[in-house]
Formats: C-alpha cells, structure tokens, sequence
C-alpha cells in the first residue's frame, strides 16, 4: 500500500472504529508508529481533523466525516466477502490488497447500515485448504501473463497423460483459471505446440525468461478450459448414490439424467486420468459405459486391489491344521 492509499485508509478507519491507537494502526496497516504518528501529522497538515488523546489513541473531530457511498445491504455484503474470499485465494500481494479494499469499503457504509452487514459477514465464513504451492507460484505467473513473458517450469503430470509426466517445459502464459479448488495456469506449451492448462500445484522450479510474446488476438479468455475436454465419459451410477454424485459436482460433470437404473452421468475429460481416481472412489456403485478403455483400466485398478488385501492361503491353511 502506497502512503497516499494509506492516508485514506487511516482517515477511514477512524470514521468507522472512532477512537484507534497508534499501535493499532500501526498493527492494521503493517507500518511502524513513527510512519503513523508521520501520517497523522501529513493528514492534520492537509485540513483533516484529526485528534490525539494522551493514552486513548487519535479519533475524528465529531462531525467531520467523509460522505458515504451508498450500497443496499446486499451490494456491500457482497462487496466484503467478496473481499474475503480474494484474501484468502491469493498470493500475500493480493491478500494485503483484498483486505485493504475490505477496509475501505466498510468504513465509508452509513453508519446505520454497517452494524448490519458486519453481523452477516461474522456468520459467514470461506475456508480454503491453503496450499502453499500454490500461493508461491500465483505472483510470477502474474507478472508473467502482464508483462507477456516467457516461463520454463518443471511440471509433474499424472501418468498415463500422453507419457508427459515430470518434464521440463517453457510456455507462454496466457491467463490464471481458479477450477475447483485448484489454480491452473492456461498457456501455449512450446513442447507440446499447443495450448494447455498446467496445475499450478504440480510446478516448481518456475523461473522467467529474458523472452517475450505476443498473445493471439483469437485467444478466447476462458475458453480453453472446457473447450480442452474432448474424450467423452459416460457412467451409470446406482440410485442409492445419485444424490451424492449430484451434490459432488466434479467440474469435468457435463449433464446427468435420471432413469429406471440409476443416474446417467455424462463427462468431459482430457484424460481418462482425469477421473480415474474419482470414479474408482464409488466402488461398485458405478458402472463405466464409455469408452470401454476407461472400464478395462477400473478393471485393471480393481484387480489390483483385490491382490492387495486377498489373503495368503498357504500359511492360512497350515495354520488350519
């Protein structure tokens, strides 16, 4: 946050708390009390009443107040945890930055109406499984996709993905796509020649280089994460599951129609790998029509298995005697 950004944040935090302590300020805006107590003196300075009562902290002259901007209660709910959810979702840049914008937003609600929307927001909360990875990836993606320069990576595939996994590449990257708890990186993969999605939780060793591109001016933002799922899935799950496969709502879901078996559930992959796991996770609740390549790997998967916990007969019978 720039000191102008922040001059405004101070005045705005006092309209909306009252009375603040330099220390806290100091706290909320991530500074030392000397930038604050600095601050203070630059806002009185520009014509802004500010206040300081020894051992109280620094509050607004009563009545001086910055006009509000004037939200139904549900635009500024929506507003503050739409501000939470980014905080939580990004990098510590972006967290700071969705914060920041929280705090400005319900410091210039009418005072009638904050009471309000802050007794919703306390009852409403987004969790997010906070994946480090992740997060350490998201700025130089960004600055990447702005600045249109070129990324080399170490990428982790599943296998069975084209044989492409754990491999070196460079790619040129286009835009981020947040999919079902998962940040993915759209991009032209220069290996590959085409465009891909890279899973930003299975790079590392992500650099930049000294190259810089140009994006198609056909690139559809957005597009290319459905438009990439071409194999066709289709699965007969039991009824005594299909509210649960319902509820899932697996983004590689494409439609679902109850009939006198069960539920028809159709999906769109890139990879049979893409849901592989997914599917051997209903057991035998769910039955694979298409392709049939797909059911000769659970096949395969379940046999395995089956291997794994079978018991050994030979001491089994010896010990029967």
């Amino acid at each position: 946050m720039n000191r102008t950004d922040r001059l405004l944040a101070i005045v705005l935090e006092l309209q909306a708390r009252g009375q603040r302590r330099a220390q806290d300020l100091a706290a909320a805006f991530a500074v030392s009390k000397r930038t604050i107590y600095r601050d203070v003196l630059a806002l009185c300075e520009a014509g802004v009443p500010v206040v300081s009562e020894p051992g109280k902290g620094y509050s607004l002259v009563e009545g001086y107040f910055l006009p509000p901007l004037r939200f139904t209660l549900e635009e500024a709910l929506l507003l503050l945890l739409g501000s939470d959810v980014m905080a939580k979702s990004f990098d510590a840049e972006y967290r700071a930055a969705a914060r920041n914008a929280g705090r400005k937003i319900s410091g210039v609600l009418p005072d009638d109406l904050r009471p309000q929307v802050e007794s919703i927001q306390e009852r409403i909360q987004f969790f997010q499984s906070g994946r480090r990875t992740e997060a350490e990836q998201l700025p130089t993606i960004r600055w990447a996709i702005i600045k249109q320069q070129t990324l080399r990576f170490h990428y982790h595939a599943r296998a069975g993905q084209a044989g492409d996994h754990s491999l070196d590449r460079e790619a040129d990257p286009y835009e981020l796509v947040f999919v079902a708890g998962h940040w993915y990186m759209v991009a032209h993969c220069h290996m590959r020649g085409d465009i891909r999605n890279f899973r930003l939780d299975r790079i590392d060793r992500l650099s930049l280089l000294p190259r810089l591109f140009a994006r198609p001016s056909d690139f559809a933002v957005g597009q290319v994460a459905r438009g990439e799922r071409q194999l066709v899935v289709r699965v007969l799950f039991d009824a005594a599951v299909a509210r649960w496969v319902r509820e899932d709502s697996l983004f590689y879901i494409d439609s679902n129609e109850k009939t006198a078996s069960g539920l028809l559930v159709t999906l769109r992959v890139r990879h049979e790998s893409d849901v592989l796991q997914w599917l051997l996770g209903w057991g035998a609740h769910a039955r694979v029509l298409e392709p049939a390549s797909l059911a000769q790997r659970l096949r395969a998967e379940a046999e395995a298995l089956l291997l794994r916990y079978a018991p050994d007969e030979v001491p089994h019978r010896e010990h029967a005697r």
